[in-house]
């Protein structure tokens, strides 16, 4: 289980996040950025904590909620989209709600995220960033992630075609 770091904590998304997810999924920011439905479901935060739940039980997720280490509010999501035990790798992910964005919480999260990789045993952990997203593309790098390459005008969403970095992290990075 992840710990504390610099205000911010990682805990299991449980039913007690459903709101803050369906908040995260209100935001246009997130709608563009990620592969959150546009315009999401109703009660896609439900849905988006079953897939996560899911993903526990069967060992291809996991999510944590991203949460104030003070006040224990509710600040967005660090997740393993993709969890390969047997190849022993990890796709990792993270967003913020607006009112987190801007204070360090999301390279705090993604640095405890990726101990939490590393602790089980994962020997790649990566990352896909849309090309336009700057401040992830920041926290990646701070977070000690090395950009592998960029896969050209692949995603596409909202009519507008965009490049997905990629970055990983092998346990042996500085």
């Amino acid at each position: 289980m992840p710990s504390v770091s610099d205000g911010v904590r990682l805990e299991p998304l449980s039913a007690e996040h459903v709101e803050g997810l369906g908040a995260l999924a209100q935001d246009p920011d997130v709608q563009l950025n990620t592969y959150v439905p546009s315009p999401p479901p109703a009660d896609f935060g439900r849905t988006w904590l079953e897939q996560y739940e899911r993903g526990r039980k069967d060992g291809t997720r996991e999510g944590f909620a991203i949460v104030d280490a003070e006040d224990g509010s509710f600040l967005g999501i660090a997740v393993a989209v993709r969890l390969d035990e047997a190849a022993s790798e990890a796709e990792l992910g993270y967003i913020l709600a607006p009112k987190a964005r801007g204070r360090g919480a999301a390279t705090e999260a993604l640095r405890l995220l990726t101990d939490w990789g590393f602790a089980r045993g994962l020997q790649r952990l990566e990352l896909r960033v849309d090309g336009d997203n700057e401040a992830s593309k920041r926290v990646a790098e701070r977070s000690g992630y090395t950009l592998e390459g960029v896969l050209r005008s692949v995603y596409f969403k909202k009519g507008r075609r965009s490049d997905l970095f990629i970055y990983s992290r092998l346990p042996g990075d500085a």
